[in-house]
């Protein structure tokens, strides 16, 4: 094959990946041909519900980030809003998450210098993560998400629960002003800094904290369909907020958060045009990569877990470019990092969503609920000023103990030993390594660990029995040293698998009686350019030393690689077409075992004898001790 042509179908095949499964710039439109008002009126009972749930949540994870908490109102109203025109999934609700608002607080915790400027910064962050998911969806990477191991987000969900839980325990205690930022920016220094501030501890945060959590747990046993979370929030707001603080000395220190005004909430672009930008660009590019793939992973498994539940199909790629696109408008808006939010899509499935615009009414609703809290300043009524930190504090830590999954981590470490190693590991590495860098770690030996398994081809000792059937020999049967090998391959031949093929044909090449080894490829998986090399390495490393290797039973995968490739001609070298001579038999699925007579004929003829012993190659890796035969 010439270099043009070469490129011309690399072209193409790259075309033809990157055109199956298009998306839908806005497949909102299918929805609305078949949309009537039963429907509307499922979409905006399960709209009330969910936006009743997400405003309180949005305020927790902007607490979690360490931003202003407008940054989270604004990012859970406008990212449902735009999430529901492009995803495929009718019941996902994207927003702010635990996860990806720890990953921004962990980022900018240890790099304080650019803590400093967050507000600056975080639109650009923000831009960048939905670039990189749009990015992502065009070139079908969501293909890939299926091969991240369910242990590896277990490990990360339950890390990262530790980590909330710690980071907000000094609002609960009344410790924060005693805590220093830089010392506290790893776990390690947290649990220390916390350790040291105890002798601070106030009676009356903990006092709010504690009934918080009571009230909540109270809610979710008594009362479980009741939005626990936001009657919690207002119930403590109420007693400790509007009436106990201003009412009581004992609490007239109880710290609450500062409400948003309109200027607050405008749209605050990163100047692009300045001298800084790519410094800017180049530092907070690991971390946008981060919270892009984390968000994309857990939209990905929210739209397959709910999508169990109704029978339909999601698209990975078209939910990923709705990610993508939900980070966008959460940017210019300003906004924080949005993802699949667990709780919020599993309210709006629960309470009878019926399409996807059930999201759309919650981000208008939720917009409704920001205009109301920016305008309730001016009516001398702030709203957030109300809220206390502590019980925020304890709201967040008590969602937080639902996140450690007892019977998802005890299934992982009790599967197999590689899922258990996945979970430890990921687990450890959030508390470790900052978590950007921690859920990488953790796809990373989750992967690595795959590849371990499928990269083990081995080889099976066949015979032709009395009948004519090819059979696995069995262990008793002696023979003498043979002048033909049939090596049979088991498994998948990619670049993982190609230096033990080696190794392991380089064993019976080692016999020089062998003149002839037909390797049998009839269960040989997904070559690729590393195993075809190998191939051909051995063919001319036995053709130099006046042997011969013959293929049989190549399925039409293997076939075309080796064409493509062009080491069809190399294994092809010296025979007569004209007279039909051929170094390779295709398999035929009829009758699986002719493509090797046919080889073992043609192996006769390069001999010149029609008597040759044939030595079926047994693989002692795969032999069977004495007492289990």
């Amino acid at each position: 094959m010439s270099f043009a042509k070469a490129i011309t179908k690399a072209g193409q095949d790259t075309g033809r990946y990157l055109g199956g499964d298009r998306l839908q710039l806005a497949p909102f439109l299918n929805t609305l041909r078949n949309y009537n008002v039963g429907k509307c009126r499922a979409d905006l009972r399960a709209a009330v519900a969910v936006t009743m749930l997400g405003v309180p949540q949005s305020l927790a994870y902007a607490t979690i980030a360490g931003l202003p908490i407008f940054h989270g109102v604004i990012c859970s109203a406008v990212a449902a809003l735009t999430a529901s025109l492009f995803s495929s999934s009718r019941f996902t609700v994207l927003g702010p998450t635990n996860a990806t608002a720890l990953m921004l607080f962990s980022f900018f915790a240890l790099h304080p210098e650019l803590a400093d400027r967050s507000g600056e910064l975080l639109p650009l962050l923000v831009i960048m993560a939905g670039v990189a998911a749009v990015a992502a969806s065009l070139l079908r990477v969501a293909d890939l998400l299926q091969f991240v191991s369910q242990s590896v987000l277990v490990g990360y969900v339950a890390g990262a629960a530790v980590l909330i839980i710690a980071n907000q325990l000094k609002h609960m205690l009344g410790v924060a002003a005693w805590i220093d930022g830089e010392s506290s920016s790893t776990f390690a220094g947290l649990l220390i800094e916390l350790s040291r501030s105890m002798c601070f501890i106030q009676w009356q945060t903990v006092l709010v904290g504690a009934l918080t959590i009571a009230l909540f747990f109270g809610l979710k046993k008594w009362r479980p369909r009741w939005p626990g979370f936001s009657i919690t929030l207002v119930l403590c707001s109420l007693i400790f907020g509007a009436v106990l603080k201003p009412l009581s000395p004992l609490f007239a220190g109880l710290e609450t958060y500062q409400t948003f005004t309109f200027s607050d909430i405008t749209p605050k672009m990163p100047e692009f045009f300045r001298p800084e930008i790519f410094s800017d660009i180049s530092s907070l590019f690991a971390v946008a990569l981060g919270i892009a793939f984390l968000s994309c992973l857990e939209n990905s498994m929210m739209a397959r877990s709910l999508a169990s539940r109704s029978g339909s199909r999601p698209d990975a790629n078209q939910d990923m470019f709705s990610v993508g696109m939900a980070n966008l408008a959460s940017a210019v808006s300003g906004g924080m990092p949005a993802s699949a939010s667990l709780t919020r899509s599993a309210l709006n499935a629960d309470v009878g969503a019926r399409t996807r615009f059930a999201s759309f009414f919650s981000g208008l609703m939720g917009l409704g609920m920001m205009v109301l809290i920016a305008a309730s300043v001016g009516w001398g009524v702030p709203l957030i000023d109300f809220v206390p930190k502590a019980g925020l504090a304890a709201l967040v830590i008590a969602v937080s103990l639902s996140l450690f999954n007892i019977r998802h981590i005890r299934i992982c470490l009790r599967s197999t030993a590689d899922d258990a190693v996945v979970l430890i590991v990921t687990f450890l590495a959030t508390l470790i390594a900052p978590l950007y860098v921690a859920i990488f770690i953790g796809v990373a030996v989750s992967v690595s660990l795959f590849l371990r398994r499928a990269s083990r081809p081995h080889l099976v000792e066949y015979e032709f029995s009395d009948e004519g059937e090819l059979r696995e020999i069995g262990e008793k049967h002696k023979r003498p040293l043979p002048a033909i090998s049939i090596v049979h391959v088991e498994g998948d031949l990619f670049f993982g698998a190609a230096d033990l093929f080696r190794t392991q044909i380089q064993r019976v090449v080692a016999d020089e009686a062998i003149k002839v080894i037909i390797l049998r490829l009839k269960n040989a998986r997904h070559l690729d350019a590393t195993s075809v090399m190998a191939l051909e390495d051995l063919v001319r490393f036995m053709r130099s030393d006046g042997r011969h290797l013959i293929v049989s039973g190549a399925p039409r995968e293997v076939y075309k690689v080796l064409k493509r490739s062009g080491v069809l001609e190399t294994i092809q070298e010296g025979c007569v077409r004209q007279e039909g001579e051929t170094n390779l038999f295709i398999g035929n699925s009829q009758n699986p075992n002719l493509s090797t007579r046919n080889a073992l004929l043609r192996a006769q003829e390069l001999l010149g004898t029609k008597q040759a012993d044939i030595r079926i190659y047994y693989d002692p890796a795969h032999e069977k001790k004495p007492a289990e035969s």
